[in-house]
């Protein structure tokens, strides 16, 4: 499939999930939320390894660092950001802060080119500015 098409499905489903969220957040505090969240990460995953056996395989043969890099990012993202982010949904309009929430391209777009050598582009840079003035009008 082409990349561009996985990532509108990815829009969608991203869309979706925190409208969903925050109605499951509307009786429970948000590090409860987070944690419930991550039993369906657990099954989602358990379900994936069962429909392909050589997915534990290849996890298993990562090296140390890969292993390492990906653990953080799970850290970071689905536990600290879920629970930041869990805080601002149940207490805020999902329609401003998940746009706010999702300018995370803009801090990808910085650190990938101080730490992986990408390349500035005229469009990135107006891309990036886009996100910027959405933030601030939502604001």
């Amino acid at each position: 499939m082409r990349p561009f098409y996985l990532a509108i499905m990815t829009a969608i489903l991203w869309g979706i999930t925190p409208v969903v969220e925050k109605m499951g957040l509307s009786k429970i505090e948000p590090l409860a939320g987070v944690l419930i969240r991550c039993f369906g990460v657990i099954v989602g995953t358990v379900i994936l390894a069962l429909f392909n056996t050589n997915l534990l395989k290849m996890a298993l043969k990562a090296d140390l660092k890969t292993m390492l890099f990906l653990i953080a990012g799970g850290i970071m993202a689905s536990v600290l950001g879920q629970i930041l982010f869990y805080s601002a949904l149940k207490q805020g309009e999902a329609s401003k802060l998940v746009p706010v929430a999702g300018m995370y391209p803009l801090v990808s777009f910085i650190l990938g080119l101080i730490f992986l050598g990408e390349t500035f582009t005229l469009s990135k840079g107006f891309g990036m500015v886009l996100v910027v003035l959405g933030v601030f009008l939502l604001r």
